[in-house]
């Protein structure tokens, strides 16, 4: 099979999906989408210590999802929406194939209901 067209994915394309792939990175994230915070502020709703906190934080920072800055003996971290943007664009490009597939699931449906209400009308 000859590979005919093929768009390369935004470098760091792995990289976001794989720091979204854990919980607590994406709960940090919505924590962000409130505005910025210190590593104490994002670790307080959170069973962990501030050190494995500041460990998921440089997961999210080496992803370019959040950016850090240094403001006195803080350092605030903040989502950085650009790159969460290129992944949205990125599966923005299979919305035809989910709504297709949701198309038939629901066509499927549709005749098992139809074909379960026959079976009862004739029994």
């Amino acid at each position: 099979m000859e590979l005919t067209r093929y768009e390369a994915a935004p470098a760091n394309l792995d990289a976001v999906f794989q720091a979204l792939a854990d919980p607590t990175r994406r709960a940090i994230l919505t924590r962000l989408a409130d505005g910025q915070a210190s590593v104490n502020e994002i670790a307080a709703p959170f069973s962990m210590s501030q050190p494995a906190v500041s460990r998921h934080l440089k997961v999210l920072e080496r992803a370019g999802l959040i950016e850090r800055d240094i403001d006195q003996q803080r350092r605030p971290a903040r989502l950085k929406a650009e790159t969460m943007a290129d992944a949205v664009a990125w599966l923005e490009r299979f919305r035809a194939f989910w709504g297709a597939s949701f198309d038939q699931l629901d066509d499927l449906l549709t005749d098992m209901k139809l074909a379960k209400q026959k079976d009862e009308d004739h029994a």
